[in-house]
């Protein structure tokens, strides 16, 4: 699901960024009014906790992969705002250093797993839990019901996102210069595999999370007080067990690898010359052919950035599940160190504000 650079025109991009850039600032100011010492490591630890789950690849129906967001229980927890926050830091360090999604598309990539997937986590698991106690089983299955709901909502606009960009965008003979395949074939050719592997495992994590929570660490479910803005958190215990959970998750890091196959609509440019990788395309997206040569400004975009280890792959190891283990312990470490500056800023900007 996340789009790579030259999948989306420019000016898809600069409209998502705008969109996405909203979300971060209305979320900003929200966390900003509800901020407790305890709110950004939390935030911290989601983001670490999306970044090591998006990095376990599932097979999907017609020889791709996708993977889990781990969005559910981030809006559960730290309401919309937090989530929203904590899933669009893992997609820019993503981004950034793996390659995993574009520079230009990071904007599409947060605003349809990051904002749209905690707006409508939060909303779903709102009115399915209803006013039910937070330690009853009805909380576990409200938020399997949200996690399924988020990842296809954020599914179905990704697929929206690259089937108008042939409508809307294409040379004098009608040849795509971006995204290469229409709603018609886009649409199912996404949506087949959320609609049953993708969204069940998201539904099965967010459960599970919350089951786990619900025993260990009850106080995180009573999550943020909407009515008041300020953080329900104090009666939570330390976050250390989830740092736990996030331990072990990067230590199977290496079974993510298993699964063969790129996601749709994530190929590289080079994939298109290729006839092996052409077939797999064409088997992915109903066998309708693929573009016989690569989309003019899709090759152009998609040299915009290099990732320093594209792929959870360093060049200096050679063994790939260990690459891919050595990126995830990377990857959460530059999080902490993200959530470290976003406390520092945050608590000076308290601090500035503050009567003298």
């Amino acid at each position: 699901m996340h789009i790579p650079d030259g999948y989306l025109s420019p000016s898809t991009c600069a409209t998502l960024y705008a969109l996405a850039a909203s979300g971060w600032y209305s979320a900003l100011g929200r966390v900003r009014r509800m901020l407790a010492s305890r709110t950004i490591p939390l935030i911290s630890v989601f983001a670490a906790f999306s970044f090591v789950v998006m990095m376990f690849n599932i097979p999907l129906p017609g020889g791709t992969t996708g993977h889990a967001i781990g969005v559910t229980v981030a809006a559960i927890v730290l309401g919309p705002s937090g989530s929203i926050l904590a899933v669009s830091i893992a997609l820019g360090i993503q981004a950034l250093f793996f390659g995993d999604g574009g520079i230009t598309t990071l904007g599409a990539n947060c605003f349809n797993m990051a904002i749209i997937g905690s707006v409508v986590a939060d909303a779903v698991y709102r009115l399915t839990a209803g006013h039910s106690e937070v330690h009853s089983r009805r909380r576990v299955w409200a938020a399997a019901i949200a996690g399924y709901a988020s990842i296809n909502a954020a599914a179905l606009l990704t697929a929206f996102e690259f089937g108008i960009q042939p409508t809307l965008f294409h040379d004098a003979s009608g040849t795509p210069l971006y995204a290469p395949y229409p709603l018609h074939i886009a649409i199912p050719a996404m949506m087949i595999g959320h609609l049953t592997f993708a969204g069940l495992a998201e539904a099965v994590i967010s459960a599970g999370l919350v089951s786990y929570l619900q025993r260990s660490d009850i106080g995180l479910l009573h999550g943020v007080r909407a009515t008041t803005g300020v953080p329900a958190l104090e009666s939570a215990s330390s976050p250390l067990r989830l740092w736990w959970v996030i331990g072990i998750l990067m230590l199977c890091t290496p079974l993510g690898v298993l699964a063969t196959g790129t996601a749709w609509g994530e190929w590289s440019a080079a994939d298109f010359a290729n006839p092996e990788k052409r077939a797999k395309i064409e088997a992915s997206s109903g066998q309708h052919a693929a573009p016989s040569s690569v989309p003019a400004r899709l090759q152009k975009l998609s040299a915009i950035w290099t990732a320093p280890f594209p792929g959870y792959a360093p060049r200096f190891v050679k063994s790939t599940t260990f690459g891919y283990a050595l990126s995830a312990m990377f990857g959460v470490g530059l999080l902490i160190m993200a959530g470290l500056v976003l406390s520092r800023f945050t608590k000076k900007a308290r601090a500035s504000e503050s009567p003298s």
